[in-house]
């Protein structure tokens, strides 16, 4: 039977997106047959989508289609009511949610917006529909700019008719309050309802979350963009009217301000846009500019010479009136906006008793580990770790964008090389937010170490005729600078490659990083994280061809690092043939290595030569190999070479839509690892979470 689960609100505004986010990311860990469900939606203008229903399946790439996402809109739901059939909006709600049941293990049901005059209607339809889906409810209050009381009287009273109602409910999470009272708040409502089980959490406010893009507020007030469109996406924390002289107008400048003027302001249009530039004033968000005048010609020149000017909106309304609109401008959580996305299931993890919640649901029934519990256990385990790893392309906009959400998330310390200068421009220029006091920059070249690395350099490698001269200038190459700090114990590892070659990348390290003791050669896996399980595929991008003692070796060390990271290691060597049934050098090769690799390690549940179908399908492993302990259930995959390990992961990763985490390298006696030149920021967050594990 499928578990499911039905977000109740008191009232607008309490934040369903940051619970749905947080909710699915959770179940996501157990199994990856899930759907989101609304029943009611209201109709959008020009074709948009609900926001949340588009939120959700395009974040977590839900198997489900849009209209499969909703029961019926408002406007059908209130013809049908007016003609005296309401049983027939329920039946109609039921009808879509067993049509998607039939394909999920859990449901979450998201329920009304309350944005009408209807709300006690809503609030009872809301009732009726849980009640029908037999769905659990969470209730979630709204406590922006209230008291401990007023915050807990909303939802008590909500508890209390659903309580009446003879439905189920799990639990009661109070979103958006006070951060001062966030403690009295949990205390009052734990005692209110010490006699229940129910699961109680308290959220408090994040500016972040409610602050809108430049873009909502564009779009919102229909204004023109004069300037600035490649930063329409900088968030807006605060507002400042300047009607004063620019000298008056400095001080009160905050991080992310928008700054709102008349549009024949040149002397604050000019000084808001040198104060973003300058280092002694905060990055702003723009201008926006009133009454339907614009720079005169002078200005306009002037800004259009700049590189990277911020953006500059111009409506027609008064001062007043923009800034009363600015105000009502209603910002919403995109696919797109993975800075907001982390920040709310970041924030409901930290604040929501996760075990309670699951403990709350009913069990649902999974199949091996999935890929977001894989990702979700490397970015806990490298928190633990709280490594040191070093960046040597800190000049890449990606490296920036991975690093905000790895110090946002607390996953690792970062060392980022490259001139701080250019650094900070890139972040400015992308809007990349970043706490700079948290960011160490280091420029090798200007370095302190650069002298005392570069000796040790040429120590390691003078018997191959480097000269001290010839050290210091390698020490100024930042994957030769990076890996040293690694070697020299000022960083925990090292992650590298999205602008620099796999040479460039690893050969410092060879040269002297070096392998294992018991560890002869070098080699990588990739995790494939496909859609109920996560395999483990090696080598796939170190070694062309390896002679039978490295293919034992890099199995062994495949194993090994499957059982690092939480992946069970049965064993398979692949061939072009299964068991004892083929002849050829090739095949021979692979023989001979599963002999080398089970006389090292007897207690390894190893077996090959095995083609890959035997080694991933029961079925056909029970034709081929049916006295394998591995075959059929395979979760460590060894390709015979390097040709066929790289075509096999990429056909893989195309074909299924599997993700493909690596190469991670192994044998090393620090880490230091490769990313792929076309690599994801996300790509980029669990390669150095992988890299921290292995410290």
């Amino acid at each position: 039977m499928t578990s499911s689960l039905y977000i109740s609100t008191t009232e607008p505004g309490s934040g369903k997106a940051l619970m749905s986010l947080g909710i699915l990311e959770l179940i996501l860990r157990k199994t990856t047959k899930v759907g989101f469900f609304r029943p009611i939606i209201r109709e959008t203008p020009n074709g948009k989508k609900d926001e949340d229903i588009d939120l959700m399946i395009t974040h977590f790439q839900l198997e489900q289609t849009y209209s499969e996402s909703f029961g019926l809109f408002y406007k059908d739901a209130n013809d049908l009511i007016g003609k005296k059939q309401h049983g027939e909006v329920v039946e109609r709600i039921i009808a879509k949610y067993k049509e998607l049941e039939k394909k999920c293990d859990f449901i979450l049901c998201e329920g009304s917006d309350y944005l009408g005059d209807s709300s006690a209607f809503e609030f009872n339809l809301n009732i009726e529909i849980a009640k029908n889906l037999s769905c659990p409810i969470l209730i979630l209050g709204n406590g922006y700019e209230k008291s401990v009381e007023e915050a807990k009287s909303s939802v008590q009273i909500a508890l209390e008719s659903y309580e009446e109602e003879e439905c189920q409910v799990i639990g009661i999470v109070v979103n958006k309050v006070n951060p001062e009272i966030v403690d009295n708040l949990h205390k009052a409502l734990f005692k209110e309802n010490k006699n229940s089980n129910y699961l109680i959490a308290v959220i408090p406010f994040k500016q972040k979350l409610s602050s809108p893009r430049v873009k909502e507020i564009a779009e919102q007030l229909e204004a023109e963009v004069l300037y600035g469109h490649q930063r329409l996406n900088s968030l807006v924390s605060h507002y400042l009217i300047a009607a004063m002289q620019m000298q008056h107008a400095l001080p009160r400048l905050k991080e992310d301000t928008l700054v709102i003027t008349p549009g024949d302001r040149g002397d604050m249009i000019i000084g808001v846009l040198q104060a973003h530039q300058s280092a002694n004033y905060p990055n702003l968000s723009g201008l926006l500019l009133s009454t339907g005048l614009k720079p005169e010609a002078s200005i306009a020149k002037l800004i259009e010479g700049l590189n990277d000017p911020l953006p500059i909106l111009s409506v027609q309304t008064e001062t007043y009136e923009t800034a009363s609109k600015v105000h009502d401008v209603h910002s919403s959580i995109t696919p797109a906006d993975q800075e907001k996305i982390a920040l709310s299931i970041k924030t409901f993890d930290k604040y929501v008793d996760l075990e309670k919640l699951e403990s709350q649901i009913r069990t649902i029934k999974f199949k091996g580990i999935t890929p977001k519990m894989f990702t979700y256990n490397l970015m806990q385990r490298a928190k633990l770790q709280q490594s040191h790893i070093v960046l040597p392309e800190g000049n890449e906009p990606r490296i920036l964008e991975a690093t905000s959400v790895l110090l946002a998330r607390e996953i690792v310390e970062i060392t980022l090389l490259g001139k701080r200068e250019e650094i900070e421009q890139t972040i400015k220029k992308h809007g990349i937010q970043l706490d700079m006091k948290r960011l160490r920059i280091i420029n090798p070249v200007e370095s302190e170490k650069l002298t005392e690395y570069a000796q040790k350099f040429y120590e390691l490698r003078k018997h191959k005729g480097m000269t001290e001269e010839g050290a210091k200038e390698y020490m100024m190459d930042v994957s030769y600078f990076g890996t040293m700090m690694v070697y020299a114990g000022d960083a925990d590892g090292m992650v590298s490659g999205a602008v620099h070659t796999t040479g460039h990348t690893i050969r410092p390290a060879l040269q002297f990083i070096k392998t294992k003791p018991d560890c002869s050669v070098v080699s990588s896996v990739f995790f494939m994280c496909l859609e109920d399980r996560v395999l483990v595929y090696g080598d796939c991008a170190v070694n062309p061809n390896p002679t039978a003692e490295q293919l034992a070796e890099i199995a062994l060390s495949s194993a090994e690092t499957a059982q690092r990271f939480g992946v069970e290691p049965l064993v398979a060597l692949l061939s072009y043939s299964s068991g004892t049934s083929g002849e050829g050098e090739d095949v021979e090769k692979v023989r001979e290595a599963t002999q080398i690799a089970k006389k090292r390690q007897p207690d390894l549940k190893l077996d090959g030569p095995m083609q890959y179908d035997a080694a991933v399908d029961l079925s056909v492993a029970a034709q081929k190999m049916p006295e394998s302990e591995v075959a059929g259930k395979a979760s460590v995959l060894i390709f015979p070479d390097l040709n066929t390990g790289n075509n096999t992961y990429k056909a893989v990763q195309r074909e299924t839509g599997a993700i493909a985490i690596g190469p991670v390298l192994q044998g090393l006696r620090k880490p230091v690892n490769d990313l792929s030149r076309g690599c994801t920021v996300a790509d980029i967050v669990n390669t150095v979470a992988i890299t921290a594990i292995q410290t």
